[in-house]
């Protein structure tokens, strides 16, 4: 790989995760064309490589590219973030599966040290942004004891696209007062038996008991993203 090869996958690179944090949090109003000229404008970058960054996104599901049209951010809707849901039940179950059989005691008492530090911090956050950093920790570390970064790699794409209604409904959840781990402690101390079926359908029941709020979501979600201008006009 020559110099100037490596400087265009380094710029495509760093505009493709600059693009993905946008898409991630709706910076680009659900279904809104991506103005592709302006955008380039910001990020002072040149159309080729906004362009390749933006076909990545759009591989990976966050953009969508319409023929004749342009690039369009991804839509919100309860279908869609239900899909989600499934598709994120599906790996974690299968993670924890894999992590019940093979993580070392060490691993899961880290894990469970990390419940013990932020159990206060995460039953009396105020700030939703923060809360969701909690909670995605613990799925992601538990995840990681799979021993398959490819199911690690997915799990991580589909928070990434779901984030923004989890966010609403976490604080939701904290505005109740219902912000716990005692869940996700419920869960750990299944995977420590190392029965690997119980320790699935334990994730299982813990994620279906929040994807059942999908559609409550997905309206706070989008109160999140269009009451501030409805407020200013």
């Amino acid at each position: 790989m020559n110099h100037a090869t490596s400087e265009m996958n380094d710029t495509v690179s760093a505009i493709y995760f600059k693009l993905r944090e946008m898409a991630a949090s709706f910076a680009f109003k659900p279904g809104e064309r991506i103005n592709e000229s302006s955008l380039s404008r910001d990020l002072g970058a040149s159309r080729t490589p906004l362009r390749e960054a933006l076909n990545r996104l759009v591989a990976e599901g966050f953009v969508e590219f319409r023929a004749g049209r342009g690039f369009f951010c991804r839509t919100l809707s309860d279908k869609r973030i239900i899909h989600l849901y499934q598709a994120r039940m599906a790996i974690e179950c299968e993670a924890v599966r894999q992590a019940a059989m093979h993580a070392k005691p060490a691993e899961l008492e880290a894990i469970d040290a990390s419940l013990d530090l932020s159990a206060d911090e995460y039953s009396n956050c105020t700030n939703p942004i923060r809360l969701m950093e909690l909670d995605e920790a613990f799925h992601l570390q538990l995840a990681g004891l799979s021993g398959n970064p490819e199911l690690l790699r997915m799990l991580e794409t589909i928070y990434d696209k779901i984030r923004f209604v989890r966010t609403a409904d976490l604080r939701r959840l904290q505005a109740a007062g219902r912000t716990t781990t005692e869940r996700h402690r419920a869960v750990l101390d299944i995977v420590r038996t190392g029965d690997g079926a119980a320790a699935s359908a334990a994730m299982r029941d813990h994620i279906e008991h929040r994807a059942k709020h999908a559609s409550e979501a997905v309206r706070l979600a989008f109160a999140d993203l269009y009451a501030p201008q409805e407020e200013l006009t």
